[in-house]
Parts: structure tokens; C-alpha cells; sequence
């Protein structure tokens, strides 16, 4: 199938997104705007385009501190959620939950109320008018350690709005922050009833997945890459139907695990009955969207289209939505998919 035909009719079937953080999805002009407040080098799209470009995590890391760093008015945050929006409705998302980092924000005096107010504000307005629903998982951060960690959860719990922030994530650098050192905030998490997710195997090896797993009790695996070194943990993951948030794009422009799109081994995680979901991680930092994944799935990876169907269906089935809702939203996409792709290969 041509490119050109692939993207128009993807773009009709209703999908979802589960690894997406929500200050990545910002457009670039957006990016130029807020970075060039305090470095007008930045109104050239240029140097935009350069800051975007990375060759590790932690490169990747400093950009989007950088980013965060940058936020001065509480329109901005706002804002973000108008990029997210047009990024939904773009791309045929019709249900994500979003990472949402607080640290750095608190860190420069901004209140965890008055934030999340403007994102509720917006994801009631996005419901109402065009039908997406966005829901929230806090990233407690390895970046800022335990202490911060544990306020970041303190926070989510005393805000207390199971309605839309539904759980906490663990991001950052692995290398930096191990699972052990968080293991507290999570047994915490759980015992307040929130969802656990965590990134591992990201930039470590499996070992840090099995970690997630064992000490954090991750109900999902952020990345979780590094499996691919360790076939136990391959047939644990399935047959424990522990899903995957996969993100290709996103592990080649880190470099930990592979240098090219080719070389993913996402096609042996499905292969081998891992519930695999796809992911762009941080389309705005990335330059991608989540038709371009799915296209690469097709093009690249070796993926049928009765292959990307399934994924699109794993995508919601590992989504911390009701049964209900599940359910409702894969019938959606079955539909949708039957009238556009049937007969096709």
C-alpha cells in the first residue's frame, strides 16, 4: 500500500496513546516562543530545529528540563493542552493518558492545584465539544530522587481527583535512579489504589525491568527495550500479559539499544505474545507522529496490517480505562478499521 493511502486511512481508525508526555507534544513554534522569552536565538526556527537533536537520554533529558524550564505564565500551560488537542484530532487519537512531569515546575514556584486545574479545564473542553478523553499519570521523576518523589505523590493524593489523574509513573534516567530507591513511593501509590507504571530497560538492561516489576509492581513497562536481551522476561511478559509502551523512534534517537528503526525488536515482542502498544514518547521532540510509528510498523518492521490491527486493539486493552470503555472503544475500531482496510494487504 502507497504511503499517501496508508496515513488517510489510519488516520479514520480511532486509536490510542498511552506513552505520551504531555509537555513533548508542544509544537516547535510553541517550543520557539516560550525558549526565545529568555534566548532569542530561538525565534530562528533553525536553532529550534538544532536544539531538537540528540544523540543519548540524557541529552534528550536537559532538552526537556530546558523546556520546562521555560514556562512562565499559567497560559502556557494552557496552551500545551490546545497542542494536544490538535495533536489528538490529527492523528485519529480518540483516548491517551499523558504523562505529566511536576518537578521542575514546583521546583520554580508553580502550584500543583493551579496546574492541574488548567489541564482539567481542558480535558473537560476536549470531552465535551470533541469527544477525545485524556487522562493523567504524574511521573514522580528518578531525576529529583526520593524525597521529591514521595511530594509528588503526597500531592497527587492529597489533590484527589481519581477522575483524571488516575496514577503515577516512574520516568528519567535508569542509570541515575534506580527502582529500588522508589520502591516506598510505589507501595504508597498502590495502597491509595492509584495505577503503576514505570520506565525501564529504557537505558538499562533487563535487569532494571525485572526490577519494575518485582520491587515497584509496574502494571505496564515504559519502553522496556532491554528485554530482548533476556528471553525469561520475554515469556514472562507474556504470559503474564505485562504490556509494553513502546516508542521505536524514541530508542533511536537515545542509541541505547539500536541505531536504526530496522533494527527495533518490537516485531519479536509481538511475535512472541507480548501485548505490545506504540507509542511516540515525545512527538514534538522526536519530529513524529503516531501515524508515522504505525507507517514504520508497515514499511519498516515487518507488520501485516491484520498485525497493526491487533496493536491498535492492544493499545486501548492495556489502557487503565474502564472494562466498559475497553470495550466500546475496540468495537469503534474494528468498525472503522472493516470499512477502511478490508481486502487490503
Amino acid at each position: 500500500m502507497e504511503k499517501e493511502l496508508f496515513y488517510k486511512k489510519l488516520k479514520k481508525i480511532p486509536k490510542s496513546e498511552i506513552h505520551l508526555h504531555s509537555e513533548a507534544v508542544v509544537d516547535r513554534k510553541t517550543v520557539s516562543k516560550i525558549l526565545s522569552r529568555k534566548e532569542p536565538e530561538f525565534k530562528d526556527m533553525k536553532n529550534v530545529d538544532k536544539f531538537f537533536s540528540y544523540n543519548s537520554l540524557d541529552e534528550f533529558i536537559d532538552a526537556f528540563l530546558k523546556v520546562q524550564n521555560s514556562y512562565e505564565e499559567i497560559s502556557d500551560f494552557s496552551e500545551l493542552f490546545d497542542c494536544i488537542k490538535d495533536y489528538m484530532l490529527s492523528n485519529g487519537i480518540v483516548y491517551t493518558e499523558l504523562y505529566f512531569s511536576p518537578s521542575m515546575f514546583l521546583n520554580n514556584g508553580w502550584q500543583f492545584e493551579d496546574i492541574i486545574e488548567q489541564f482539567i479545564k481542558k480535558i473537560k473542553k476536549m470531552k465535551k465539544k470533541n469527544r477525545l478523553i485524556a487522562k493523567i499519570i504524574v511521573d514522580v521523576s528518578r531525576t529529583f530522587g526520593k524525597e521529591n518523589a514521595m511530594k509528588n505523590l503526597d500531592k497527587v493524593i492529597e489533590y484527589n481527583d481519581r477522575e483524571n489523574i488516575i496514577g503515577i509513573g516512574l520516568g528519567g534516567s535508569e542509570l541515575n535512579g534506580p527502582a529500588k530507591e522508589f520502591q516506598e513511593v510505589f507501595q504508597k501509590a498502590k495502597a491509595y489504589g492509584f495505577r503503576r507504571v514505570a520506565h525501564a530497560g529504557e537505558d538499562d538492561g533487563p535487569d532494571s525491568v525485572w526490577d519494575a516489576l518485582n520491587l515497584l509492581d509496574a502494571e505496564r513497562i515504559g519502553h522496556g527495550i532491554a528485554a530482548v536481551e533476556d528471553k525469561e522476561l520475554v515469556k514472562y511478559l507474556a504470559d503474564n500479559k505485562i504490556p509494553l509502551e513502546l516508542c521505536p523512534t524514541s530508542n533511536v534517537f537515545t542509541k541505547r539499544f539500536v541505531q536504526k528503526i530496522e533494527e527495533h525488536p518490537i516485531k519479536y515482542f509481538f511475535d512472541n505474545g507480548i501485548m505490545v502498544t506504540l507509542n511516540t514518547d515525545d512527538p514534538a521532540f522526536f519530529n513524529i507522529n503516531i501515524l508515522d510509528e504505525y507507517w514504520n510498523l508497515y514499511s519498516k518492521l515487518g507488520f501485516s496490517l491484520d498485525d497493526i490491527l491487533k496493536v491498535i486493539i492492544n493499545g486501548f486493552n492495556a489502557s487503565f480505562a474502564p472494562d466498559k470503555l475497553k470495550k466500546k472503544m475496540v468495537k469503534r475500531a474494528v468498525k472503522a478499521w472493516d470499512k477502511e482496510f478490508k481486502g487490503l494487504t
